[in-house]
């Protein structure tokens, strides 16, 4: 069985009833967006505060670690490779006589 309306674009015969249908179709339509906005906005910002958070806890954790690295200094008294001068020089073992004498 088919069924065919006349009149597909619009549920009712009823001019009244159509515009208020299209009224209410109209800020269903508009309150959806908002509140979509709205929860875009909301959701960003707690990505955004977490990701936040995270990168202070990361930093936070890496200074840590290069504070234990270097135990007694500061990050300011911490000298650059470069700048580190090495001091060479020669040795010679001696045996130890005196326990046998």
């Amino acid at each position: 069985m088919r069924y065919t309306h006349l009149n597909k674009n619009l549920p009712a015969g009823n001019p009244i009833a159509n515009i208020l249908v299209i009224i209410a179709g109209a800020l269903v339509i508009g309150v959806s967006i908002v509140l979509g906005f709205f929860a875009f906005v909301a959701l960003s910002a707690i990505v955004l505060v977490s990701a936040a958070v995270i990168g202070i806890r990361v930093w936070w954790l890496n200074r840590k670690l290069r504070a234990q690295a270097h135990p007694g200094t500061t990050s300011t008294q911490r000298e650059s490779p470069a700048s580190v001068e090495v001091i060479e020089g020669e040795y010679q073992v001696i045996p130890d006589d005196r326990d046998e004498a």
